[in-house]
């Protein structure tokens, strides 16, 4: 429970100011694409990108350092993390229904020997996109509504309903999608699984509305932020990882 409120609190406290594209505005007014990290626009001059605030861990002392670094003719993130964890957060409200489809790139530079998506000690990645989903009273029993107003009486804020992680996972298969080992309302969905692809950029494309259905059997709450993650804290070991730009998009008609 401890190790939950970590998590919970740092999210609590990244999402509390919340930035909104707003879910009224109407079909024809939205764009088709929200360009949730720019980072190909960014000055390598900036400590960070653009919107983009560190998240943090109560407990964890040494943080990954995020650094904005030109590969080739592109400006990327750079994660570097040694038995750290932290990550860098984008506050935004999305409506996954109406842009269902997240595309990033990432380039992972090693795995983690002791990585383990179903293991406490072995969850840690070289790459994640963290994204996490508001808080909606609607879609909770009556124990978990109490839970969240728990945690809303210690914060000020209702923690986020839950997230879905997009992960590169040393062994398990691509596809694999389990409950994070310290909180089931985390689902790890592993996107990129080995070291066949180390040190090459690959282009990612996943349908976020129905990722969530299938991995908690119910339609998503609003979006409300965008995260970035390298972590080697449970593992004691290291790992460098790069971050292209990410977007949500309309589903294409068919």
């Amino acid at each position: 429970m401890a190790l939950r409120l970590v998590y919970l609190t740092a999210l609590i406290s990244a999402l509390s100011t919340l930035s909104l594209l707003s879910l009224e505005t109407s079909h024809s007014q939205s764009p088709s694409v929200i360009e949730v990290g720019k980072f190909s626009a960014e000055p390598t001059e900036n400590v960070l990108p653009k919107d983009w605030t560190p998240l943090t861990f109560k407990k964890i002392e040494r943080h990954t350092r995020y650094t904005l670094v030109r590969d080739g003719e592109i400006t990327v993130v750079k994660a570097s993390a040694n038995a750290s964890a932290s990550g860098l957060i984008r506050k935004i409200k999305i409506d996954p229904k109406e842009y269902p489809i997240v595309q990033w790139r990432w380039k992972v530079s090693n795995l983690l020997k002791k990585g383990d998506v179903t293991q406490k000690e072995g969850d840690d990645y070289p790459a994640r996109i963290y994204i996490a989903f508001e808080y909606d009273p609607k879609k909770l029993g009556f124990f978990e509504k109490a839970k969240y107003q728990a945690v809303r009486l210690l914060y000020g804020e209702y923690p986020p309903l839950g997230a879905i992680n997009y992960i590169w996972e040393s062994r398990a298969p691509k596809g694999t999608v389990v409950p994070n080992p310290f909180t089931d309302r985390v689902k790890m969905i592993v996107v990129e699984s080995g070291g066949s692809m180390l040190n090459q950029w690959v282009s990612e494309e996943r349908n976020i509305y129905e990722d969530y259905k299938k991995a908690f059997g119910d339609e998503p709450p609003a979006i409300s932020g965008v995260a970035i993650m390298t972590d080697a804290d449970n593992t004691d070991e290291s790992a460098i990882a790069y971050y292209g730009d990410i977007v949500f998009k309309r589903k294409s008609s068919p």
